[in-house]
């Protein structure tokens, strides 16, 4: 399968998924949720969906709420999406938004640094 199309059909998945989670879950344990980032098996049987959030120490509560809906949100994509298979779901926390919060905060002391040598 084309690298196009698995993209295509990650980026369908993962707008799908994050409008499911944010207007028909109502579990509180996905509230304040972001889906990242989708990626496709090649065969579009499975998916890595990635998420991240606002509540610092929160991510394996997030997650287990996000795997205990997983069968609600399949249900939900296989009436919204146009797929041969619906895939099977694993999520896992994006931690990429907390590394870039770390070297802002590193840069931000270096540049404070410099700025007290003057």
């Amino acid at each position: 399968m084309s690298r196009f199309r698995l993209n295509r059909v990650a980026e369908l998945v993962r707008q799908t998924i994050s409008d499911i989670v944010l207007h028909r879950i109502k579990d509180p344990r996905v509230q304040g949720i972001t889906i990242t980032e989708v990626r496709m098996a090649g065969d579009l049987k499975s998916a890595a969906v990635y998420f991240s959030s606002l509540d610092d120490g929160k991510s394996e509560l997030h997650r287990e709420g996000l795997a205990a809906a997983e069968g609600f949100i399949r249900r939900q994509l296989r009436q919204e999406l146009d797929l041969k298979y619906i895939p099977a779901l694993s999520f896992f926390y994006d931690s990429s938004f907390d590394n870039f919060a770390r070297i802002d905060r590193i840069l931000k002391g270096l540049q404070d640094s410099e700025t007290a040598d003057d």
